[in-house]
């Protein structure tokens, strides 16, 4: 190109703006490609047409992801700059691409380029000419200085190397030494699981021995209750067969009449003879004869007074011998009885012996099963700490070897390759042993739990009639079946219940399980119920006055109660459980050994001869104290040992986190005015969460918070009224708003200006029990209850508070539109918004309705078909979309829909006569007019009371038409679907 002409430079200097845009876009694609925007940026710089914002935006936007790009989008920020930034592009340009100058521009480079632009003098061009130079030659310098300094590094890293293959051949040693330590301990675990198995089939055989031996003692037991009634009815055959003897003696006395007869005749005879003798023989003899008649017959008379006095004391006699033979049979027989009770009674205890020693046998075997146990377990921990410092010795030393390795290899690419292929060798991961976080963790394998079979067999040397061929430990219902086995004995009943209750039975606690508040299932709740099913007492008198019965964690200890608040103190409330905080010296409890720290679970007293159990593991502060505070005589406390949370708590109230071991949330059911002593203003339907029960000081007051609507944050704190005292403002209350005196109007006019709801109308069954009581348990009246034809008569109590419990739902919640004629008009707009779609129905066979129906699947039949109607997966299917389900129902959905943990927004549109006038149109095209529409309103605005969740009402006079309803319903949707959903739970 010598021979080509060029045109001169200073034609460029007269063209405009964009004339010379128009030359720079032609070449656009020429300048991207070929232009490095780093080389050109100082220049740009220079004259003022880039910023530093700006070369950061070109040089490290994310979205630039290569060269061209950058250099595109330099061209659009220049573009900014009008003719300016033209003008100091091809300067750049003519500077470091003069070719490329050449070829966009058509013209010569100049040496003067400030002559046709004025952006930079021709001076200053020099000095940053100047200042480029040197910055190059200071590069240049760095560079060689790097490079001396790679050198004498890579001396230095072939010294390491060497020292690294010295430590790799050390560390296969190790690894060796390594193997064989775990072939070592693999074969220790061999046999310690060998042992395991041995131990496991002694238990098993034990066990069974144990077993086999109390199946034997049964067996003995009633042979020998055999025998003891063969020996008693032969008795009792031996003494009839005498009775039948002697009455067989009185009988043969009777044969000596005939005798008596015969001389009776014989003197008759005499007689006769005697008639027939001489007139004054006669005579004589009949005057003595008449005499003797005379005497004869008082004789007569009076052997006959003597005969019938004489069978008069036969009866007697007889009616005294059998009485005799009858006490004398009934002595033999209890004489019988007697010793066959007490050969019973040794039998029975030298059972109970052999079953102690038994115990204390295994108890024994327990001790050195588990001393061996630890000491095995000791050992193989000792091998496995040494076993992982090996390994981490090992995986450090090839951790520095790789690490070597990786700078070793990153040297050599400094002076191989470029940047880019370094990097990229950085990036790769190093192969490298696994580490120690990585491998897998060493545990026992093939154990067993050694406490469950401790357990089982405490339990089942504990048990006074062994049925179970399972080593593991009986369950409770197995327990209470076997108690009232040895009830079944009727002649038994009070020296077994002496025993076995007071002395014998030792019954591992089981503990319930995390809804809401779980209630314990003691040993101690399971004896006292298997007692009152088997007509035993439930609230058991002991013979000695102080007794302690060990179940498992639970402790049960009965005391003289009087003035049991003088006695200990407590601490706690329904979050933590109520704990014993002091014990007053010298007093009962002090004396039977309560110490601070144990966790009351429930009291048992006696009153007005009645046994009464409350519960007390999930109550608040002043419950509890209340519940303490009603006991008098004896009583017996379950109490639980929790050292642990005790100094927790004890430390919280210290450091003044908490004020107390209570929280929970209520819902506010009336309506009060702020009062002194930072006494809070309540709101119907406010939520609080109550922190003390018992605030020092007060005893008829809570301190409690509000609650933030969208987080679980405290707000603004005070005092508010107990459940009690709130209970009696929310009677008088309701009291004031039906007699309706104008001071009371005032009153309730100044609490709720907004026409705010005064109170809440809100009740539980007597049967239900309300979360906030304690729940007392009468054992004689429960089961009368359980066992009566006609249940009791329930009442209903108004409740000042609801329990509530807060959920947070992380989908799209439905909506429900009230009342349901205005509904039904507005779902089909709000159905056509993005983000909602409306609940369709679904056609259901006979069999899968009645399914469904069983499960409560179905919210809501249609009214024209009965196989038609709305089920829970139509609104699931709708919520899965992450879009809100309008819901054409009415309010009994609801429930229905909480079951299935499905919480809808609910908006109640309040209706007056003015705003159904608004809707008038929009009514007659449905086929309804206003005065259904307020019909509607008034009969269902007093059951959103009745749900056990919030709404949300919108006044009447909030709206003007359908369009801003619309828009105020769609503010309030999203403002609900941020907010918590506080739930009550279903006293009914």
């Amino acid at each position: 190109m010598a021979g080509e002409c060029f045109p001169e430079s200073p034609k460029l200097g007269e063209m405009g703006e964009e004339a010379l845009w128009e030359l720079i876009n032609d070449n656009r694609h020429r300048i991207s490609l070929g232009v490095r925007p780093g080389i050109l940026i100082p220049y740009l710089r220079q004259a003022r047409v880039l910023t530093e914002m700006d070369e950061d935006e070109i040089l490290s936007c994310h979205n630039l992801t290569n060269r061209s790009m950058r250099t595109s989008y330099m061209l659009d920020l220049l573009r900014t700059q009008a003719r300016n930034g033209a003008v100091a592009l091809l300067e750049s340009l003519m500077i470091h691409y003069p070719t490329l100058y050449t070829q966009v521009t058509g013209c010569k480079p100049s040496t003067e380029p400030s002559r046709f632009s004025g952006l930079i003098k021709y001076s200053e061009l020099t000095e940053y000419l100047v200042r480029a130079v040197t910055g190059m030659q200071k590069e240049l310098q760095e560079a060689r200085c790097e490079a001396s300094r790679k050198s004498a590094r890579c001396a230095s890293l072939e010294l390491e190397i060497r020292e690294i293959m010295d430590l790799a051949d050390k560390s296969n040693c190790l690894q060796s030494e390594n193997e064989h330590m775990q072939r070592h301990v693999c074969s220790l675990q061999h046999e310690v699981t060998k042992l395991k198995d041995e131990k496991c089939d002694l238990y098993m055989r034990y066990t069974a021995a144990i077993e086999e031996k109390s199946a034997v003692s049964m067996r003995l037991h009633d042979l020998n209750l055999q025998i003891y009634q063969l020996q008693t009815e032969l008795q009792k055959a031996i003494t009839e067969n005498e009775f039948q003897k002697r009455r067989s003696l009185r009988c043969a006395d009777s044969a000596e009449y005939p005798q008596l007869q015969e001389e009776v005749r014989s003197l008759r005879c005499q007689l006769v003879k005697a008639e027939k003798l001489d007139p004054a023989r006669q005579d004589i003899l009949a005057q003595d004869l008449a005499e003797a008649i005379g005497s004869q017959v008082e004789l007569a008379v009076q052997l006959r007074c003597y005969r019938e006095e004489n069978e008069q004391l036969l009866r007697e006699k007889q009616a005294l011998l059998d009485q005799n033979e009858g006490l004398s049979l009934q002595v033999q027989q209890l004489t019988l009885d007697c010793n066959m009770h007490q050969q019973k009674s040794t039998v029975i205890q030298n059972q109970m012996k052999e079953l102690q020693a038994e115990r204390d046998q295994a108890y024994l075997s327990r001790d050195e099963a588990q001393t061996m146990i630890a000491r095995i377990l000791a050992e193989k921990d000792t091998l496995r700490c040494q076993l992982v410092e090996l390994q981490e010795r090992v995986f450090s030393v090839q951790a520095k070897r790789s690490s070597r390795e990786l700078q070793r290899q990153s040297c050599d690419g400094e002076l191989e390759v470029d940047w880019e292929s370094l990097r990229s060798n950085f990036e790769e991961p190093p192969v490298s042993p696994p580490r120690v976080s990585d491998r897998r963790r060493l545990c026992r394998m093939d154990a067993i739990n050694p406490m469950s079979m401790l357990s089982s067999f405490n339990s089942v040397c504990a048990d006074a009639s062994i049925r179970s061929r399972d080593v593991e430990p009986p369950s409770p219902e197995s327990l209470r079946r076997r108690e009232k086995a040895l009830y079944a004995d009727r002649s038994l009943e009070s020296m077994e219940n002496e025993f076995l209750l007071e002395d014998f039975v030792f019954i591992p606690c089981v503990e319930g399980e995390d809804e809401h508040k779980p209630r314990l299932s003691s040993s101690d709740d399971s004896s006292i119920d298997g007692m009152s099913r088997t007509s035993v007492p439930s609230f058991l008198m002991r013979s000695r006055q102080k007794a302690i019965r060990v179940s498992g964690r639970v402790l049960s200890i009965s005391l003289q109660g009087e003035a049991l608040l003088t006695q200990l103190a407590v601490v706690g409330g329904n979050k933590t459980g109520v704990f014993v905080h002091q014990v007053t010296e010298g007093t009962a409890a002090h004396t039977v050994g309560i110490s601070p720290g144990a966790q009351i679970v429930e009291v048992e007293y006696e009153q007005n001869q009645k046994a009464l159990r409350m519960v007390l593991e999930d109550s608040t502060l002043e419950e509890a104290m209340w519940a303490l505070g009603q006991v008098t005589g004896l009583c017996h406390l379950s109490l639980r040992p929790r050292q642990d949370d005790y100094d927790a708590l004890l430390q919280q109230l210290q450091s003044r986190e908490t004020s107390s071991g209570d929280s929970f949330y209520v819902r506010v059911n009336l309506t009060l005015p702020a009062g002194p002593n930072w006494t809070l203003a309540l709101s119907c339907n406010d939520i609080l969460h109550v922190t003390n029960t018992r605030p020092a000081g007060t005893e008829d007051s809570w301190h409690a918070s509000q609650v933030h609507p969208c987080q679980l944050l405290d707000l603004k704190s005070g005092s508010v009224p107990n459940y009690y005292r709130a209970q009696r403002l929310l009677i008088r209350a309701i009291e004031d708003m039906s007699f309706q005196t104008k001071k009371s109007l005032k009153v309730w006019r100044m609490v709720s200006p907004n026409k705010q709801k005064a109170v809440r109308i809100v009740g539980t069954r007597h049967q239900g029990r309300n979360p906030l009581w304690v729940s007392v348990e009468n054992e004689k009246t429960k089961s009368v209850e359980s066992g009566g034809t006609s249940a009791p008569k329930s009442c209903l109590t108004l409740m000042p508070y609801s329990l509530v419990t807060p959920h947070f739902p992380l989908v799209c919640r439905p909506v429900l539109l009230l009342p349901t004629i205005l509904g039904h008009i507005l779902n089909k707009k709000m159905a056509d918004w993005q983000g909602f779609q409306l609940c369709e129905p679904e056609v259901l066979s006979f069999s899968e309705h009645a399914a469904q129906q069983q499960r409560s699947e179905i919210l809501e039949e249609c009214e024209q078909e009965r196989s038609c109607c709305y089920t829970l997966q139509s609104v699931e299917k709708v919520m899965k979309k992450g879009i809100h389900c309008v819901l054409p129902l009415g309010l009994d959905c609801v429930r229905r829909l909480h079951r299935a943990k499905i919480f809808p927004i609910i908006i109640f549109i309040g209706q007056s006569a003015r705003s159904a006038r608004k809707l008038k149109s929009k009514l007659q095209r449905h086929s309804q007019s206003e005065e259904q529409l307020l019909v509607c309103s008034r009969s269902e605005e007093p059951l959103l009371d009745k749900l056990p969740c919030l709404y949300h009402s919108v006044a009447p006079d909030s709206w003007c038409d359908q369009t801003s309803l619309l828009t105020n319903l769609r503010t309030i949707i999203w403002e609900e679907q941020k907010k918590i959903v506080w739930v009550e739970p279903d006293l009914w």
